[in-house]
């Protein structure tokens, strides 16, 4: 494997782990935005799983686009504001 695809796929694996840790679902729980939320976070969840199944797998690949995919599940509910994510830093777009 490339350096450089093994450098990213481990930059984007510690990404969406860390973004999974630091957002809090930020709407009702019992609401449609609250089951929204869920959603949002099982998704990036499961492809923080895939990817490293992936990985396990010997296919960087895939498992930077499961991690990627995952990233962009958790961005796009912040931007919605179904999380409380940190203002500053390198974890989100918002």
């Amino acid at each position: 494997m490339p350096a450089d695809l093994a450098e990213k796929t481990d930059r984007y694996e510690d990404l969406l782990a860390e973004a999974l840790d630091a957002a809090e679902i930020a709407v009702p729980p019992d609401s449609p935005l609250g089951d929204a939320a869920a959603e949002c976070e099982e998704m990036a969840r499961s492809y923080l799983e895939d990817g490293r199944h992936f990985r396990a797998d010997d296919d960087p690949v895939n498992a930077l686009a499961a991690f990627s995919y995952g990233h962009a599940w958790l961005d796009a509910g912040a931007r919605i504001g179904l999380f409380d994510v940190p203002d500053e830093g390198h974890l989100f777009t918002v």
